[in-house]
């Protein structure tokens, strides 16, 4: 079984475009749902930053979603939004000693 994928996006909006920031991600929100192996792609905030955390079930489901048209044209729609670049990490589960899942996302 492939481990899955947890994708931490964080988005800083220029002053003033809040609003259009949280427009624009919300809307791609449904349609990334329902691409294959999409677990999670949850928005979260602070007075200065958005950020997005996603689960995907494999390397591979992520790989395809990151070619999507969808997500180039979100990308496009938020670059004249943002005071910089989105800061984008990727991460893999670390396995509990014990083996106890408590802990994962």
């Amino acid at each position: 079984m492939a481990n899955p994928v947890v994708v931490v996006a964080t988005f800083f909006p220029r002053a003033g475009q809040h609003d259009a920031v949280h427009a624009v991600i919300a809307a791609a929100q449904t349609d990334v749902h329902q691409e294959k192996g999409c677990l999670l792609y949850s928005l979260h905030e602070t007075d200065d930053r958005f950020v997005l955390i996603e689960k995907w079930t494999s390397a591979e489901d992520l790989e395809i979603h990151l070619g999507t048209e969808r997500l180039g044209q979100l990308v496009s729609d938020l670059e004249p939004l943002l005071d910089s670049d989105i800061e984008i990490v990727q991460l893999q589960p670390v396995a509990h000693p014990t083996g106890h899942k408590a802990a994962a996302l």
